[in-house]
């Protein structure tokens, strides 16, 4: 008998539930590069792009994309603003490799931002932006 006098196998089961939970809320917090681009094309997803200005002139920016570096003074001020000005549009962030853009959704989440999103690969991670031969422009 596992814990609380549960068949073993019913505990083993039971705890495979909570990884597919979190497997759900990191899949509902970030989007493929596909899906973002898909969505900005549309109209219904706001893209900003939170690198430094040297990387968007390395790599250009996302079509689409507002270049909006998050280590600029009143980023969160500026995001605020977007928002505004997009009522209803989801915000996606993407970066590099879509580690910066991740740990910035969970912070602006921390401070009441909702409905923000971070796109998995960033620019040029695996299934990234140019990975996946997404279009860019020219900052």
């Amino acid at each position: 008998m596992s814990p609380r006098g549960l068949p073993r196998r019913l505990f083993l089961a039971g705890s495979l539930v909570l990884p597919a939970s979190l497997v759900l809320a990191q899949a509902s917090q970030s989007l493929t590069a596909r899906e973002a681009y898909d969505a900005a094309r549309a109209g219904t997803l706001l893209l900003i792009d939170i690198r430094p200005p040297d990387e968007w002139r390395d790599t250009g920016l996302p079509r689409d994309a507002i270049a909006l570096d998050v280590e600029a003074p009143a980023f969160e001020v500026r995001l605020a603003g977007l928002r505004l000005d997009h009522r209803g549009k989801r915000i996606a962030l993407i970066d590099r490799s879509g580690a910066l853009a991740a740990s910035t959704r969970e912070k602006l989440a921390g401070r009441g931002f909702r409905d923000i999103v971070a796109v998995r690969g960033g620019m040029l991670g695996p299934g990234g932006w140019l990975a996946e031969k997404l279009p860019v422009v020219a900052p």
